[in-house]
Formats: C-alpha cells, sequence, structure tokens
C-alpha cells in the first residue's frame, strides 16, 4: 500500500538538508518516510500502527518501531542526540516534545507541523489538548535550537486549517 498523500511542502522544502538519519513520529502511512528513504536516509517510522506502511515496510533502510505513543506510564522516548531530521505532522502529545526536541543530533533538525489553537473553526482537531497555543513550537525549541523557520496561521493547502509549523536547528 503506498501513502494516498503527498508529503508537506513544509518537509519537503527543508528534506534536502537533512543531515544523517531520520526519525519520523506518527509516521501514518509513511508518506514521509518515503520521502526520506528516497533520499537515501536511514529512517526509523514510529507510530501506534504501522501497518499502514505497506510497500516500504521491508525497505533495508527502514526500522520500524510499533509504540503506543501516548503511553505516558511506560513511554517510549528516542534517544537524545541521535537524528539528523526528526519529522512530525499532524500530531501532538506535549509530555513527548521535550524528547523529539533532544533527540536531534548536532548538525540535525526538527521539522514539525501541527494544528494550532483556532483550527476548531475547521472541524478536527478540535480539542485543545491537541491544538497548539500561540508560539508554543518556538517556546518548545527556545535554548536549544536555532529557529530557521516558523509559521503560524491559517492555510487553505491541503484543506483549510490552522497551524504551526517550525524548522529548528541544533548547532555542532
Amino acid at each position: 500500500m503506498a501513502s494516498d498523500s503527498p508529503p508537506s511542502s513544509w518537509i519537503t522544502r527543508f528534506s534536502a538538508q537533512a543531515n544523517g538519519p531520520v526519525l519520523d513520529v506518527a509516521c501514518g502511512s509513511g508518506r514521509h518516510t518515503r520521502l526520506f528513504l528516497e533520499l537515501g536516509h536511514d529512517v526509523t517510522a514510529v507510530d501506534r500502527d504501522t501497518s499502514r506502511l505497506g510497500d516500504i515496510a521491508r525497505h533495508p533502510k527502514l526500522t520500524i518501531l510499533e509504540t503506543d505513543l501516548e503511553n505516558d506510564t511506560d513511554p517510549w522516548r528516542p534517544a537524545a542526540a541521535t537524528y539528523g531530521a526528526v519529522v512530525v505532522t499532524n500530531y501532538l502529545w506535549r509530555s513527548l516534545l521535550p524528547a523529539l526536541v533532544d533527540a536531534v543530533a548536532p548538525g540535525g533538525m526538527l521539522l514539525y507541523e501541527t494544528f494550532a489553537q483556532g483550527n476548531e473553526r475547521f472541524g478536527k482537531p478540535s480539542n485543545p489538548d491537541f491544538l497548539l497555543a500561540p508560539d508554543e513550537l518556538k517556546d518548545a525549541v527556545a535554548g536549544k535550537l536555532d529557529v530557521v523557520a516558523y509559521e503560524q496561521g491559517d492555510v487553505t493547502e491541503p484543506r483549510p486549517a490552522v497551524i504551526q509549523r517550525i524548522c529548528g536547528l541544533k548547532g555542532l
């Protein structure tokens, strides 16, 4: 099974700058996993259900980790300073966010894009637990990563939504 949606334009914009192994968190059907595999990276794809990775599941550069990212009593967390790129789209579990920032290796980047407050006017997600507060991503990387690009606000593609997105780099 192939991913039925193209990679995020935000992730694609910075993908060529990735240096080293990639962590794709809440990978879903693997649209970003596929992108980074095509660019030649080793990729670790993490999700509670990885069955939708289908056609790429046996790729030699892919490590699949099936785990409940929201299990705070027995959590999986990535090793610190391990990944050249940490990629997250359309997903937010706040207690995981500090570990994702810490997982970025020196010279690596965090690429994060998800829904923000105000999205409830467009539909789901509408639960405030899954919507970023203003500047929340910038605050999460403050003092740890250099913000290369940051956006928050309304978008129309791939559907109307309110989002926040960041590209943060960790110095060497």
